[in-house]
């Protein structure tokens, strides 16, 4: 900071002190350290000359159809948890208690890696830490999340599941092509086979969940903050 102080000095008796300098030294001799946080934080969020811009966040009714799609989807999780416990499909009552949870995204971007940013603590730039936020990378991560559970779910014979999965995935995709269409079911013979799917379920339940908190969080006014 002196060796700053000392050139901006130097600058200004020869009349060539950049605008920014010149407006830094002047706040510091009349306000005092304190009043230079301001003017810092500002030069840190600046985008840096030469480096493109991040793009565009997504359109205001693609967040709200979003929105609309992830709540079909927990209400489909829902559903077919509670047909399975009705009907016996499984041939076991499917609960959280009975099987252990699988995270078969964590190999991936995906919903919690994309949509939650690391603690920063408190520090004295509020607006670049929130800057830290990616919109479009956090919808990129909830569509590789369901991505991957609806190849897990492709030979289950619950079309209503596969098809809200389909529509968010639609809403959520920024450039062409579609999602594929739901398969036909291929049967679940084994025991290990139907756990297997009872623990994707309830994981596949979890996550529809944090899904539709982030699309609430992003179509409020707190996420434009």
């Amino acid at each position: 900071m002196e060796q700053q102080r000392g050139r901006g000095g130097s600058a200004g008796s020869g009349g060539r002190a950049a605008p920014r300098s010149a407006a830094v030294g002047g706040c510091r001799r009349r306000c005092g350290p304190r009043a230079l946080l301001p003017v810092l934080c500002l030069v840190l969020v600046l985008p840096t000359p030469g480096r493109g811009l991040p793009p565009p966040p997504p359109p205001r009714h693609r967040l709200d159809e979003g929105l609309s799609r992830s709540r079909e989807l927990l209400a489909a999780a829902n559903a077919s948890l509670h047909r399975l416990k009705e009907l016996g499909t499984l041939g076991f009552e499917c609960t959280l208690e009975e099987v252990d949870l699988e995270d078969i995204t964590k190999n991936q971007i995906n919903t919690i890696k994309a949509c939650t940013s690391e603690d920063l603590g408190t520090g004295n730039c509020p607006a670049l830490e929130r800057s830290t936020f990616d919109m479009n990378k956090c919808l990129r991560g909830i569509y590789e999340d369901l991505n991957v559970y609806r190849a897990e779910l492709k030979n289950f014979n619950d079309q209503k599941v596969l098809a809200t999965i389909d529509e968010m995935m639609k809403a959520l995709k920024t450039g062409g092509g579609s999602a594929p269409q739901p398969s036909a079911g291929a049967g679940l013979t084994s025991f290990k086979a139907r756990m297997r799917l009872c623990s994707i379920l309830h994981a596949f339940r979890i996550r529809t969940v944090t899904i539709n908190r982030v699309m609430n969080y992003l179509t409020s006014p707190e996420s434009s903050m």
